[in-house]
């Protein structure tokens, strides 16, 4: 279905113009400039307001209830294998960490001879 007698810059569907979503994406980039301003004008509520020990009790009550319920996901010893596997190749990419790792091991193990 061919609407010949439109405009270019209208939508045959909606009638609408097409730039509508060109003005969308120019104020979301202009808000993208402005995202440290608006993080820093919002208030933690609920739970990122909790001190660190508070959010751990409330966690571990919901991992125990999943347990308890039976939803919980618990890991096959192959399941772990791979993710501390993929968790080990992602840090070991961060060379000046392995670095740091190694330079500490080296200086304990010293310690340990001596």
């Amino acid at each position: 279905m061919k609407f010949h007698n439109l405009p270019s810059d209208i939508s045959p569907l909606t009638g609408s113009n097409h730039d509508s979503g060109r003005r969308r994406r120019d104020r979301a980039k202009k808000s993208e400039t402005n995202k440290e301003t608006v993080m820093a004008e919002k208030s933690k509520r609920g739970f990122a307001s909790m001190d660190a020990e508070k959010q751990r009790a409330i966690a571990s009550k919901g991992g125990k209830a999943a347990h308890e319920k039976g939803t919980a996901h618990e890991f096959t010893p192959e399941e772990a294998r791979q993710a501390g596997q993929k968790g080990g190749e992602a840090v070991s990419r961060n060379r000046e960490h392995m670095a740091q790792i190694g330079r500490e091991g080296g200086r304990k193990s010293r310690k340990s001879e001596a």
